[in-house]
Protein backbone atom coordinates (compact mmCIF):
# COMPACT_ATOMS: atom_id res chain seq x y z
CA UNK A 1 0.00 0.00 0.00
CA UNK A 2 1.49 3.34 -1.10
CA UNK A 3 1.55 6.01 1.59
CA UNK A 4 0.90 8.65 -1.09
CA UNK A 5 -2.54 7.08 -1.62
CA UNK A 6 -3.27 7.36 2.10
CA UNK A 7 -2.03 10.94 2.04
CA UNK A 8 -4.42 11.79 -0.80
CA UNK A 9 -7.33 10.07 0.98
CA UNK A 10 -6.64 12.04 4.18
CA UNK A 11 -6.42 15.30 2.23
CA UNK A 12 -9.77 14.67 0.52
CA UNK A 13 -11.48 14.01 3.87
CA UNK A 14 -9.86 16.98 5.63
CA UNK A 15 -10.56 19.48 2.85
CA UNK A 16 -13.92 18.12 1.69
CA UNK A 17 -13.30 17.88 -2.05
CA UNK A 18 -10.98 16.43 -4.66
CA UNK A 19 -10.34 19.92 -6.02
CA UNK A 20 -9.16 21.42 -2.73
CA UNK A 21 -7.12 18.33 -1.86
CA UNK A 22 -5.49 18.55 -5.28
CA UNK A 23 -4.63 22.21 -4.73
CA UNK A 24 -3.02 21.42 -1.38
CA UNK A 25 -1.07 18.47 -2.80
CA UNK A 26 -0.08 20.27 -6.01
CA UNK A 27 -1.80 17.61 -8.12
CA UNK A 28 -4.75 17.54 -10.51
CA UNK A 29 -8.18 16.54 -9.15
CA UNK A 30 -8.12 13.56 -11.53
CA UNK A 31 -4.81 12.38 -10.07
CA UNK A 32 -6.15 12.64 -6.51
CA UNK A 33 -9.34 10.78 -7.48
CA UNK A 34 -7.25 8.06 -9.12
CA UNK A 35 -5.13 7.65 -6.01
CA UNK A 36 -8.20 7.31 -3.80
CA UNK A 37 -9.74 4.84 -6.24
CA UNK A 38 -6.57 2.74 -6.20
CA UNK A 39 -6.61 2.78 -2.39
CA UNK A 40 -10.25 1.65 -2.39
CA UNK A 41 -9.42 -1.23 -4.74
CA UNK A 42 -6.46 -2.23 -2.56
CA UNK A 43 -8.54 -2.18 0.64
CA UNK A 44 -11.66 -3.64 -1.00
CA UNK A 45 -14.09 -1.00 0.26
CA UNK A 46 -15.55 2.32 -0.85
CA UNK A 47 -13.99 5.06 1.28
CA UNK A 48 -15.56 8.29 -0.01
CA UNK A 49 -18.81 9.35 -1.68
CA UNK A 50 -19.71 12.55 -3.48
CA UNK A 51 -22.34 14.80 -1.89
CA UNK A 52 -22.95 17.59 -4.39
CA UNK A 53 -19.66 19.42 -4.87
CA UNK A 54 -18.17 18.02 -1.69
CA UNK A 55 -16.87 14.60 -0.71
CA UNK A 56 -17.72 12.73 2.49
CA UNK A 57 -16.23 9.60 4.04
CA UNK A 58 -18.21 6.38 4.03
CA UNK A 59 -18.51 4.28 7.18
CA UNK A 60 -15.44 2.35 6.02
CA UNK A 61 -13.60 5.63 5.42
CA UNK A 62 -14.43 6.85 8.92
CA UNK A 63 -13.12 3.59 10.39
CA UNK A 64 -9.68 3.93 8.82
CA UNK A 65 -9.07 7.71 8.78
CA UNK A 66 -7.34 7.90 12.19
CA UNK A 67 -5.23 4.82 11.48
CA UNK A 68 -4.27 6.34 8.11
CA UNK A 69 -3.13 9.54 9.86
CA UNK A 70 -1.03 7.47 12.29
CA UNK A 71 0.62 5.61 9.42
CA UNK A 72 1.51 8.88 7.65
CA UNK A 73 2.86 10.37 10.89
CA UNK A 74 4.90 7.24 11.63
CA UNK A 75 6.32 7.27 8.10
CA UNK A 76 7.48 10.88 8.46
CA UNK A 77 8.88 10.10 11.92
CA UNK A 78 10.91 7.19 10.51
CA UNK A 79 12.45 9.53 7.94
CA UNK A 80 13.29 12.06 10.65
CA UNK A 81 14.83 9.42 12.95
CA UNK A 82 16.93 8.00 10.10
CA UNK A 83 18.37 11.45 9.51
CA UNK A 84 18.78 12.36 13.17
CA UNK A 85 22.29 13.80 12.80
CA UNK A 86 21.13 16.18 10.07
CA UNK A 87 17.46 17.25 10.09
CA UNK A 88 16.51 16.09 6.58
CA UNK A 89 13.09 14.64 7.44
CA UNK A 90 10.14 16.79 6.46
CA UNK A 91 8.88 19.13 9.17
CA UNK A 92 5.17 19.91 8.93
CA UNK A 93 4.77 23.40 10.36
CA UNK A 94 1.50 25.21 10.94
CA UNK A 95 1.59 29.00 10.96
CA UNK A 96 -1.12 31.41 12.02
CA UNK A 97 -2.25 33.47 9.04
CA UNK A 98 -1.26 36.72 10.74
CA UNK A 99 2.39 35.55 11.03
CA UNK A 100 2.85 35.28 7.26
CA UNK A 101 3.78 38.94 6.81
CA UNK A 102 6.79 38.99 9.12
CA UNK A 103 7.24 36.42 11.90
CA UNK A 104 7.15 33.23 9.81
CA UNK A 105 9.57 34.49 7.10
CA UNK A 106 12.02 35.65 9.79
CA UNK A 107 11.96 32.28 11.55
CA UNK A 108 12.25 30.26 8.35
CA UNK A 109 15.19 32.37 7.20
CA UNK A 110 16.97 31.68 10.50
CA UNK A 111 16.27 27.93 10.30
CA UNK A 112 17.51 27.63 6.71
CA UNK A 113 20.67 29.53 7.58
CA UNK A 114 21.47 26.71 10.02
CA UNK A 115 19.94 23.81 8.08
CA UNK A 116 19.91 24.63 4.35
CA UNK A 117 18.86 21.07 3.42
CA UNK A 118 15.85 21.01 5.74
CA UNK A 119 12.52 20.28 4.05
CA UNK A 120 9.51 22.08 5.56
CA UNK A 121 5.84 21.85 4.61
CA UNK A 122 3.97 24.98 5.76
CA UNK A 123 0.22 25.04 6.39
CA UNK A 124 -1.53 28.28 7.35
CA UNK A 125 -4.79 28.80 9.22
CA UNK A 126 -6.33 30.18 12.38
CA UNK A 127 -4.66 29.35 15.70
CA UNK A 128 -7.65 27.26 16.82
CA UNK A 129 -7.47 25.22 13.61
CA UNK A 130 -3.71 24.72 13.96
CA UNK A 131 -4.14 23.67 17.60
CA UNK A 132 -6.45 20.84 16.54
CA UNK A 133 -4.10 19.86 13.71
CA UNK A 134 -1.16 19.68 16.13
CA UNK A 135 -3.07 17.64 18.73
CA UNK A 136 -4.09 15.20 15.97
CA UNK A 137 -0.35 14.98 15.05
CA UNK A 138 -1.21 16.08 11.51
CA UNK A 139 1.44 18.78 11.90
CA UNK A 140 4.57 18.72 14.04
CA UNK A 141 4.35 22.22 15.47
CA UNK A 142 2.41 25.45 15.06
CA UNK A 143 3.40 29.11 15.32
CA UNK A 144 0.23 30.48 16.92
CA UNK A 145 -1.30 32.46 19.77
CA UNK A 146 -1.17 31.06 23.28
CA UNK A 147 -3.90 28.42 23.76
CA UNK A 148 -6.73 29.31 26.12
CA UNK A 149 -6.56 26.01 27.99
CA UNK A 150 -3.74 23.86 29.44
CA UNK A 151 -1.97 21.80 26.80
CA UNK A 152 -2.71 18.05 26.57
CA UNK A 153 -0.14 15.66 27.98
CA UNK A 154 3.04 15.66 25.90
CA UNK A 155 2.34 19.06 24.31
CA UNK A 156 3.80 22.44 25.22
CA UNK A 157 3.38 26.04 24.16
CA UNK A 158 6.61 28.05 24.21
CA UNK A 159 6.34 31.88 24.01
CA UNK A 160 8.34 33.75 21.39
CA UNK A 161 6.88 37.22 20.91
CA UNK A 162 4.54 39.66 22.65
CA UNK A 163 2.44 41.92 20.44
CA UNK A 164 1.08 44.96 22.34
CA UNK A 165 -2.10 46.65 21.17
CA UNK A 166 -1.67 49.70 18.92
CA UNK A 167 -3.89 51.96 16.88
CA UNK A 168 -3.17 52.07 13.16
CA UNK A 169 -4.38 55.03 11.13
CA UNK A 170 -3.76 56.69 7.75
CA UNK A 171 -0.34 58.36 7.60
CA UNK A 172 -1.82 61.87 7.82
CA UNK A 173 -3.07 61.12 11.36
CA UNK A 174 0.33 60.40 12.94
CA UNK A 175 0.04 63.32 15.37
CA UNK A 176 -3.53 62.53 16.47
CA UNK A 177 -4.52 61.21 19.90
CA UNK A 178 -5.21 57.45 19.55
CA UNK A 179 -8.28 57.56 21.81
CA UNK A 180 -9.76 60.43 19.83
CA UNK A 181 -9.24 58.47 16.63
CA UNK A 182 -11.04 55.46 18.10
CA UNK A 183 -13.93 57.69 19.22
CA UNK A 184 -14.28 59.71 16.02
CA UNK A 185 -13.03 57.79 12.97
CA UNK A 186 -14.73 54.86 11.20
CA UNK A 187 -13.55 51.75 13.01
CA UNK A 188 -12.27 48.56 11.37
CA UNK A 189 -12.63 45.84 13.98
CA UNK A 190 -10.39 42.78 14.21
CA UNK A 191 -12.63 39.72 14.65
CA UNK A 192 -13.65 39.45 18.31
CA UNK A 193 -13.68 35.64 18.17
CA UNK A 194 -9.87 35.75 17.75
CA UNK A 195 -7.45 36.48 20.57
CA UNK A 196 -6.23 39.80 19.19
CA UNK A 197 -9.76 41.02 18.55
CA UNK A 198 -10.85 39.92 22.01
CA UNK A 199 -8.14 41.87 23.83
CA UNK A 200 -8.91 44.90 21.66
CA UNK A 201 -12.53 44.67 22.79
CA UNK A 202 -11.40 44.43 26.43
CA UNK A 203 -9.40 47.65 25.99
CA UNK A 204 -12.31 49.50 24.40
CA UNK A 205 -14.66 48.46 27.21
CA UNK A 206 -12.19 49.37 29.94
CA UNK A 207 -11.75 52.90 28.57
CA UNK A 208 -15.43 53.30 27.64
CA UNK A 209 -14.68 53.82 23.96
CA UNK A 210 -17.64 53.14 21.69
CA UNK A 211 -16.26 53.26 18.14
CA UNK A 212 -18.15 54.01 14.95
CA UNK A 213 -17.85 50.46 13.65
CA UNK A 214 -17.64 50.07 9.88
CA UNK A 215 -16.31 46.55 9.43
CA UNK A 216 -15.36 43.39 11.32
CA UNK A 217 -12.88 41.04 9.65
CA UNK A 218 -10.49 38.26 10.67
CA UNK A 219 -7.45 39.25 8.56
CA UNK A 220 -4.92 41.77 9.87
CA UNK A 221 -3.27 42.30 6.48
CA UNK A 222 -6.60 43.33 4.95
CA UNK A 223 -7.22 45.75 7.83
CA UNK A 224 -3.81 47.34 7.24
CA UNK A 225 -4.49 47.82 3.53
CA UNK A 226 -7.90 49.35 4.26
CA UNK A 227 -6.35 51.74 6.79
CA UNK A 228 -3.70 52.73 4.26
CA UNK A 229 -6.47 53.54 1.78
CA UNK A 230 -8.26 55.79 4.28
CA UNK A 231 -11.24 53.52 4.98
CA UNK A 232 -10.87 53.79 8.76
CA UNK A 233 -8.68 53.18 11.81
CA UNK A 234 -8.16 50.03 13.84
CA UNK A 235 -7.03 48.69 17.22
CA UNK A 236 -4.91 45.58 16.69
CA UNK A 237 -1.87 43.67 17.98
CA UNK A 238 1.42 45.12 16.70
CA UNK A 239 2.02 41.92 14.73
CA UNK A 240 4.25 43.07 11.84
CA UNK A 241 5.68 46.54 12.51
CA UNK A 242 8.20 46.58 9.65
CA UNK A 243 5.63 45.42 7.14
CA UNK A 244 3.01 47.93 8.38
CA UNK A 245 5.61 50.71 8.21
CA UNK A 246 6.28 49.77 4.59
CA UNK A 247 2.64 50.64 3.84
CA UNK A 248 3.22 54.16 5.23
CA UNK A 249 0.56 53.60 7.89
CA UNK A 250 0.72 55.35 11.26
CA UNK A 251 1.35 53.02 14.22
CA UNK A 252 0.24 54.78 17.41
CA UNK A 253 1.01 53.40 20.89
CA UNK A 254 -1.81 53.49 23.43
CA UNK A 255 -1.49 55.85 26.42
CA UNK A 256 -1.87 53.08 29.01
CA UNK A 257 -2.11 49.42 28.10
CA UNK A 258 -0.45 46.22 29.27
CA UNK A 259 -2.59 44.07 26.98
CA UNK A 260 -0.76 42.05 24.33
CA UNK A 261 -1.28 39.06 22.09
CA UNK A 262 1.26 36.35 22.93
CA UNK A 263 2.70 34.37 20.01
CA UNK A 264 4.68 31.17 20.36
CA UNK A 265 5.15 27.58 19.24
CA UNK A 266 2.73 24.79 20.16
CA UNK A 267 4.29 21.36 19.70
CA UNK A 268 4.52 17.72 20.70
CA UNK A 269 7.70 17.53 22.76
CA UNK A 270 8.41 13.84 22.06
CA UNK A 271 8.33 14.24 18.29
CA UNK A 272 11.41 13.08 16.35
CA UNK A 273 11.41 16.63 14.99
CA UNK A 274 11.85 18.12 18.46
CA UNK A 275 15.42 19.25 17.74
CA UNK A 276 14.42 21.41 14.78
CA UNK A 277 11.35 22.74 16.63
CA UNK A 278 13.62 23.84 19.47
CA UNK A 279 15.83 25.55 16.89
CA UNK A 280 12.79 27.53 15.73
CA UNK A 281 11.93 28.48 19.30
CA UNK A 282 15.49 29.48 20.17
CA UNK A 283 15.83 31.59 17.03
CA UNK A 284 12.52 33.24 17.79
CA UNK A 285 13.76 34.12 21.25
CA UNK A 286 16.89 35.70 19.76
CA UNK A 287 14.84 37.72 17.28
CA UNK A 288 12.41 38.87 19.99
CA UNK A 289 14.37 38.94 23.27
CA UNK A 290 11.40 40.12 25.36
CA UNK A 291 10.21 36.50 25.64
CA UNK A 292 11.56 34.40 28.56
CA UNK A 293 14.41 31.98 27.98
CA UNK A 294 13.72 28.42 26.86
CA UNK A 295 13.66 26.04 29.82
Amino acid sequence: METKYLHSFIAVIEHGSFAEAARRLNLTPAAVAARVKTLEEDIGATLVVRAGRSVEPTEAGMKIIERARLIINETRDIRAIANNDEPLGELRLGVATSTLAQLTPMLLKAVYALHPRMKIFVESGSSSYLYQRAVARSIDAAIMVQPLYPAPKGFEWEPIKDEPLIVIAPCGMRAADPHELLHEQPFLRFDRSLRGGHIAELYLRKHRIFPNERLEIDTLMTIAYLVRDGVGVSLIPDWAPDWVNSLDVARLPLPHSTLARNMGVFWYVHSPHSRIVRTIIENGRMLFPRAPALA
